[in-house]
């Protein structure tokens, strides 16, 4: 009621409405939201294990699920930015996790492919792509920022089917990870320069030296700070002994990293994935692994029927053709132009061909950079839509370039497995020496000094290529398959040792060894008691924690420093290294985020 006398102002009884909750309307909102919610388990549950049955990729699982029942599908979903906006999470918590099975030295190691090759495939990719266009009548800006999206290639799918069929750590996969990384660095001056591209009288190159400042700048503090700090804090949190407060941690340190990379005018994925590679230099990485799956798994799944939700299945329907060409052409130029660069950088064909089709898709980014374009004037309303379709159908692609990239590295690598099963040939009673790294290496030269006959196996083409030249008996290729292993004789082998770094290729070249020759012995390098263990389940004969073996090594140098004899340094070692193998399994047990006892372990020191 308004007294009498008194006027209301304009917009005032609206106002006094709005004062009172709007109880139904946010129940039906909350309805709406579930029922989006329920859709969305829906049409994964529905769509995924079919695509699984047909021994497909689940990302093309999720495309499809999203396509299905996004706005251009039956348009089931209310709320489709909410669900793209959580989707994006996914990828952050990818990167995180990727970051968490690297370290800042192994980090490093990358930067000759990303600084060399990263920087060559961008700049080459956006110049081809940005001339033919131009060719084929497109104004020029609008052809600059359609060539820059596209060079991107698209770190959520191609590290997500890495990570699937366990290919990450191969040379291919490490490869590809540091050019991603360095496609996501691009996005900056990308972004940057669209604005400048509608007639802005602000000149682009300051603005481009800024915003490389600033995210540099970011990058530095975080990366410092992070080493001084995040130790100690996980530990303080560890100590509470709160399962609750250890995981809200964690999140915090994944979305609040990628929040100031993402304020620096990086991505947030580039941001958490810095956060993996420092949580990765701490004790805790196993228990932060393991709180992070759950969340990277579901919204890593939305993110991927999102995209599958941009996909304009009428326009894909109308313009068939034209869309299936430029998809096509894409792939074709981008594969070209990488295979090209890195025969360039001197890698085996095996492997520029793998990487060529592996980054010859568009990438997410892209969706960003070309929706920033068509905001700015840049781009028209109809050519934003195509290449947004072109960039999506590579990415639904993607899935199966990287199958026939396996199957291609394959094919080349069949000359290399010949000269392996002709020197194989020749030996009997030889070992096997999976891994040419620092242990591989140190084992090859003890069995030389001793006049027994190897073979090493290693997938770094530059390691197998510095070894021969010292004339090493090293030959590239992957000992976790069963016809590399036969090539190499192993059922004429007197022992097999597994020195590869990465726990899962460890664990299958062991399995595959054991399967192949029951009766040969297989030695294999853990770096810790919980991946000894998981090597003596795998079929290892005996397992050898590195990081026990090590320590008590320096004890011994220590020991002679201070006048020990030989023999009591030997017998010392000895009770030391029953009563230390006992008592780290103890610790084990009672530190939940400690690793198990090993039995692998307990053989070892028998």
């Amino acid at each position: 009621m308004v007294p009498s006398g008194h006027r209301v102002p304009e917009g005032g009884a609206a106002c006094a409405r709005s004062k009172v909750p709007d109880v139904a309307g946010t129940a039906v909102s909350e309805s709406a939201q579930l029922q989006d919610v329920l859709l969305v388990l829906l049409a994964a549950v529905a769509v995924v294990p079919l695509f699984r049955r047909l021994r497909a990729s689940a990302v093309l699982g999720y495309l499809a699920a999203g396509a299905l029942i996004g706005p251009y599908g039956f348009r089931l979903l209310h709320d489709v930015e909410a669900a793209a906006g959580l989707g994006e999470l996914g990828v952050v918590f990818l990167l995180f996790s990727i970051g968490l099975s690297l370290s800042v030295e192994r980090l490093a190691s990358l930067r000759r492919y990303a600084l060399g090759l990263g920087i060559a495939q961008v700049l080459a990719t956006t110049v081809a792509l940005w001339g033919l266009l131009g060719a084929l009548g497109v104004e020029s800006a609008a052809a600059l920022v359609l060539g820059g999206g596209l060079a991107l290639s698209s770190t959520a799918v191609v590290l997500q089917v890495l990570v699937e069929r366990r290919e990450l750590t191969t040379p291919r996969g490490r490869i590809a990870l540091a050019v991603l990384l360095l496609q996501d660095v691009a996005v900056v001056p990308l972004l940057t320069l669209v604005p400048q591209l509608r007639g802005a009288e602000v000149s682009v190159l300051p603005a481009l030296g800024t915003a490389l400042l600033r995210a540099a700048l970011v990058l530095v503090v975080i990366l410092v700070i992070g080493r001084l700090a995040l130790r100690p804090l996980l530990r303080a949190v560890a100590r509470d002994g709160t399962p609750e407060l250890f995981t809200g941690i964690v999140l915090l340190l994944v979305l609040g990293v990628g929040w100031l990379t993402q304020q620096a005018g990086l991505s947030m994925a580039l941001g958490a994935f810095l956060a993996g590679v420092l949580v990765a230099e701490t004790e805790y990485r196993p228990q932060v692994e393991g709180d992070v799956q759950p969340f990277r798994g579901i919204l890593l799944a939305l993110f991927f029927m999102s995209v599958g939700m941009s996909v304009d299945v009428g326009l894909l329907w109308t313009r068939a053709p034209l869309l299936i060409g430029l998809t096509a052409a894409l792939l074709l130029v981008k594969a070209g132009i990488l295979i090209a660069l890195a025969r360039g950088f001197g890698f085996r064909l095996a492997t520029a061909a793998a990487l060529g089709l592996m980054l010859a898709q568009g990438g997410e980014f892209g969706f960003v950079l070309f929706a920033l374009a068509g905001q700015a004037g840049v781009l028209d309303a109809d050519t934003a839509p195509l290449a947004v379709l072109v960039v999506g159908l590579s990415m639904a692609a993607t899935p199966l370039l990287l199958a026939a990239s396996r199957r291609v590295a394959h094919r080349l690598e069949q000359g290399d497995e010949g000269a392996l099963a002709e020197r194989a040939g020749e030996l009997q009673g030889h070992v096997i020496v999976a891994g040419f790294g620092r242990v591989g290496h140190t084992v090859a030269l003890l069995l030389e000094s001793r006049g027994t006959p190897y073979l090493a196996l290693d997938l770094d083409a530059e390691r197998v290529t510095d070894a021969r030249r010292s004339r090493l008996a090293v030959y590239f290729g992957d000992a976790s398959r069963a016809e590399v292993l036969k090539a190499a004789g192993i059922e004429r082998a007197q022992a097999v040792v597994v020195t590869v770094d990465e726990p899962a290729a460890a664990n299958l070249t062991v399995q595959v060894a054991r399967r192949l020759a029951p009766e040969v012995p297989v030695l294999a390098r853990g770096r810790d008691l919980a991946q000894a263990q998981a090597l003596g389940e795998a079929g290892a004969t005996a397992a050898i924690p590195e990081i026990v073996e090590g320590s008590l090594q320096l004890g011994a140098a220590v020991l002679r420093q201070v006048g020990a004899s030989r023999d009591e340094i030997d017998q010392t070692l000895d009770e030391f290294r029953r009563g230390l193998y006992v008592r780290l399994a103890e610790l084990s047990r009672e530190d939940p985020q400690g690793p198990e006892p090993s039995d692998s372990g307990r053989e070892a020191r028998d």
